[in-house]
């Protein structure tokens, strides 16, 4: 008996740049019954290892597929994180590269959104798969296999790894990493490694590679045993406290925040990432936890005897490494889509999306109310909080201009869909406490990775994300002098935004820290060279408006209350970027979290300011704790609390 013959399936002759293009082109992604295209385009910096591969591709598909023309790699790859964050997740931007230094000036730009969890696809060039020419320009050798390149870099800071060395895996490569990229759990960085013989090599690919295809984002549930127990021990709870981070942003899980928050009377404390997951006007809003919190959040953390972390991965500055919780039976309920962050803890982890959890663990409590007098320390803390809030922003008039009163005013011109960007030096903690946003997405702090120069990068994604919204940039000069280049793509992109240029004279944040630590400031001011082996000569100088203004965009100065009202005012008549420079008392800081931050100080030292340092080092390290008693209610445990 005869087989009958298949049909052949139909295919379409392309290169693998022009496939890879072509796929990404018709892909979308849903969720909540809301559909849309995922990619938003491509940025590119061409060389010999990209320009007649990918960079051919993109120029066939620019009218459909838009192009970006970036200054720095890494800096677009922030471009990609700032775009894919203000898209809630939901979208996100390629990055194409030559081989070599192109390639590795991507490698910070990938760890940061990868610990930050947010979707960018990277496609670094790589040297010759067939080897025809021998070692090519900025090929690094390996002396002990020929299979490894500078590109392998990438793969301590991706979620997902691949290099691409025949057109037949390429379909299998786009799948995965599309899986990751839509994934609620494992997103972050996706890096496609392209050798550049493989870029412009044609075959035949299967036609259904190119079928729209649609990637549904599952609001999964957690456990239902899980929920049962998480909910006993928030009933047997006399000082609760919820801390809120970034997941309960990107599941749109505000409202059912507010919700719980309202309906068992549990104050909220919030991560840097999940800052505007709650009015900051709420009455259980109690603002900033943590090493940069509030000291009226961190005093009912150190009180409480359970913590509910939802969406939040306990970073150091959360849990103040590990201080910040004081009650010696401190318990944890943890709602996340990663096990990695909902295990920590040793908590009762609720593996699941944030607004479905908190939904069926309300229902679960069916009403349940923490006493009253938990309450009424959450709404007093919240209460005295905004009143101090106040005071920091309030202008004084005073010979010198500080950073809170320079911060409030940006704030009180900023309108309600307004978002403020940052991520590095003295600024993010000061946002962290003072910064009251006006909506969910109002906020972006990438403080994750900290990294130095995402600040204007960042907000241009933001701005290209969200063109109906006005985004302000904050960004040190320490932080503009590692990478303020992509001012010119904003002009390019004629970008209608706000940077702010905020000079304190050098790399203040850590000056302040050194301080603390003994450390004197070595090294955190800007100063020339003396006679001598040391910095202790002249102020350097930076004409940083001068700088701004030859990237193509108009400057505004400022030094005082009046004149940066009245830039602030001009940059929002401008159409495309504007730039406001302004000085801030590099030494006008507010009082502390009341939190300590674990930063090593050397044991030796024949510095009289090391030594004492060490002291009040190890005072705190000696409160420090790891959270390792399993967390259960207390029937199971056969215990009465």
């Amino acid at each position: 008996m005869s087989r009958p013959t298949s049909t052949p399936r139909p295919t379409r002759r392309l290169t693998v740049s022009q496939a890879l293009v072509e796929f990404l082109k018709v892909q979308q992604v849903e969720r909540d019954g809301v559909t849309e295209p995922f990619f938003g385009g491509a940025f590119g910096i061409f060389g010999h290892g990209n320009v007649a591969g990918l960079g051919q591709a993109l120029l066939e598909h620019q009218d459909e597929f838009p192009y970006y023309q970036g200054r720095n790699e890494q800096g677009m790859v922030h471009i990609a994180t700032g775009y894919a964050k203000m898209r809630n997740r939901l979208g996100a931007l390629a990055v194409s590269t030559s081989i070599g230094p192109g390639a590795t000036n991507m490698v910070t730009g990938a760890g940061t959104a990868t610990v930050n969890h947010i979707p960018v696809l990277l496609l670094p060039s790589d040297v010759f798969a067939t080897r025809a020419t021998g070692a090519v320009l900025q090929q690094q050798e390996m002396p002990y296999s020929m299979d490894v390149t500078a590109n392998d870099s990438f793969r301590a800071v991706s979620r997902y790894y691949d290099r691409i060395t025949r057109p037949e895996q390429l379909a299998s490569a786009l799948i995965e990493a599309m899986r990751v990229l839509t994934s609620p759990a494992d997103t972050g960085a996706v890096t496609l490694s392209l050798p550049q013989d493989v870029q412009a090599e044609a075959y035949d690919f299967p036609e259904d590679l190119f079928a729209t295809r649609v990637w549904h984002v599952a609001r999964n549930r957690a456990d239902r045993a899980a929920l049962e127990r998480a909910a006993q021990v928030i009933r047997e709870a006399e000082n609760p406290v919820i801390i809120a981070g970034g997941g309960v942003i990107y599941s749109d899980a505000t409202d059912e925040l507010t919700r719980f928050a309202e309906t068992t009377g549990i104050g909220v404390g919030v991560t840097q990432a999940g800052k505007a997951s709650i009015a900051w006007d709420h009455p259980f809003a109690l603002g900033a936890l943590g090493s940069s919190g509030s000291a009226h959040a961190n005093q009912i953390a150190h009180d409480a005897d359970v913590v509910i972390g939802v969406g939040t991965r306990y970073t150091d500055f959360t849990t103040a490494s590990n201080t910040m919780f004081e009650n010696p039976d401190v318990r944890f309920v943890n709602v996340n889509v990663a096990e990695i962050d909902a295990f920590k803890e040793a908590g009762i982890p609720l593996i699941g999306d944030a607004r479905e959890t908190l939904a069926e663990l309300l229902e679960l409590l069916d009403g349940a109310q923490v006493p009253q007098q938990s309450q009424e320390t959450a709404r007093t803390a919240a209460a005295a909080w905004n009143q101090e809030v106040d005071r920091i922003i309030e202008v004084q008039g005073g010979d010198t201009f500080t950073q809170g009163e320079m911060l409030g005013l940006l704030n009180a011109s900023a309108e309600e869909r307004d978002v403020v960007v940052n991520a590095a030096g003295s600024m993010p903690g000061d946002l962290h406490r003072l910064w009251r946003a006006g909506s969910p997405k109002g906020y972006d702090i990438e403080y994750g990775n900290s990294c130095m120069g995402y600040e204007v990068a960042g907000g241009v994604g933001a701005q290209i994300a969200a063109p109906d919204r006005r985004v302000h940039v904050l960004v040190g000069d320490g932080s503009y002098l590692m990478m303020a280049q992509e001012i010119m793509t904003a002009v390019q992109e004629r970008l209608t935004m706000t940077i702010v240029v905020v000079d304190n004279y050098g790399y203040g944040s850590i000056a302040a820290l050194s301080e603390t630590l003994g450390s004197q400031t070595f090294g955190t001011r800007f100063h020339q060279r003396g006679d001598g082996p040391r910095h202790d000569g002249e102020r350097l100088e930076v004409d940083f408006a001068a700088n701004a203004a030859s990237f193509g965009a108009p400057v505004l100065t400022a030094d005082d209350a009046e004149s940066f009202t009245a830039a602030l005012a001009e940059a929002r008549t401008i159409v495309g970027p504007a730039v406001v420079y302004v000085k801030v008392d590099a030494q006008g800081r507010f009082g502390g979290s009341g939190a300590w931050w674990d930063v090593p100080v050397a044991e030796v030292s024949e510095l009289d300011s090391s030594r004492e340092a060490r002291t009040v080092y190890e005072e705190h390290k000696a409160a420090q704790r790891p959270y390792l008693t399993p967390t259960v209610p207390a029937a199971d445990a056969g215990v009465q609390r």
